[in-house]
């Protein structure tokens, strides 16, 4: 117990000390507006993917409606906040946008995930496209148009602190006992039925999950780009995710972390090559995933227990 203590408020430490580096570099000038676009940025995406991979990685399902459930998010944020502007009705938009992402997932999720593999894939991405649909012909949206001049609530402190929550409620949630209970249906959806778990039951709470982050992250998006459209949320939405998650490796919320910044980093640098960008681009994935086919850190994780391992385990 004092270890695990001992642990957490050691994370804790990083995280306030990540705060307050970036904030004096920000301060300093060293961070310029440009730089903090894309640390935003890449904090979203680490937020959106670090949900998928609960999802894919560790309760083995392969979704493709991640952006769905993030539209939902966007637009809770964008119209509960262009009636009300200020920082309450902001923070009430990212409760809302939870709920009905909740409420969408266990009606996407009880129908489709006995599905299995691509079925599922192709189901979810059907489900997504759906929300899109609706989305694209409501008035309170805007319809094709989309919402403009949304308030802007969410700035690079905001996103610094929904990345750690975020990050905090799915790392203990994959490292408890339901954590257990679905990383054992990922490997052996019969054997864990057997042995009397739920296993659709533990599916769907992965997924809705899942969809609660991308809703956050969807929140976020809207109030810091302050431009929305239905056209932001397709397939290819869902797959840039889905790439953050692979490229840093299926069942690693390390890795996640890594291939974020790793990809925003490269997105940036590339600003300048115009056309090119997305050729070099896309040859980076490619030769990233030909010598590391299992992801920049495969299913490990970075853990303060091994790199600073207890006195006694130590002796021994």
């Amino acid at each position: 117990m004092k270890a695990n203590l001992k642990y957490s408020l050691s994370w804790l430490v990083i995280m306030v000390a990540g705060f307050v580096l970036m904030n004096t570099l920000i301060l300093m000038g060293v961070i310029d507006a440009f730089l903090e676009n894309m640390l935003v940025v890449i904090g979203i995406n680490i937020i959106l993917a670090m949900g998928l991979n609960l999802v894919v990685g560790f309760s083995g399902q392969f979704s493709l409606g991640h952006a769905g459930f993030m539209a939902i998010g966007a637009y809770a944020t964008a119209i509960i906040t262009s009636a009300k502007p200020n920082s309450f009705s902001f923070y009430v938009s990212i409760i809302v946008g939870i709920v009905i992402a909740i409420i969408a997932a266990i009606i996407v999720g009880v129908p489709t995930l006995r599905l299995h593999g691509d079925y599922l894939a192709i189901a979810t991405m059907g489900a997504a496209e759906i929300i899109r649909i609706i989305i694209n012909n409501l008035k309170i949206t805007n319809g094709p148009s989309g919402m403009f001049n949304i308030p802007k609530f969410a700035s690079w402190p905001v996103v610094y602190i929904m990345v750690c929550l975020t990050t905090i409620v799915i790392a203990n949630f994959v490292h408890s006992r339901s954590g257990r209970a679905i990383k054992s249906v990922r490997e052996d959806e019969i054997a864990a039925e057997s042995m009397g778990i739920k296993t659709t039951s533990w599916k769907l709470a992965a997924f809705i999950l899942g969809a609660a982050t991308a809703a956050i992250g969807g929140s976020l998006y809207a109030s810091y780009l302050q431009t929305i459209t239905p056209n932001n949320f397709g397939i290819m939405e869902s797959i840039s995710i889905l790439i953050i998650v692979v490229l840093g490796g299926i069942g690693s919320l390390t890795g996640t972390f890594v291939a974020a910044i790793v990809l925003g980093v490269l997105d940036t640098v590339l600003q300048s090559f115009g056309p090119l960008r997305m050729v070099i681009y896309s040859l980076a994935l490619i030769l990233i995933m030909v010598f590391k086919p299992t992801g920049l850190l495969g299913t490990r994780e970075l853990s303060l227990t091994k790199l600073f391992p207890r006195k006694k385990e130590a002796k021994s």
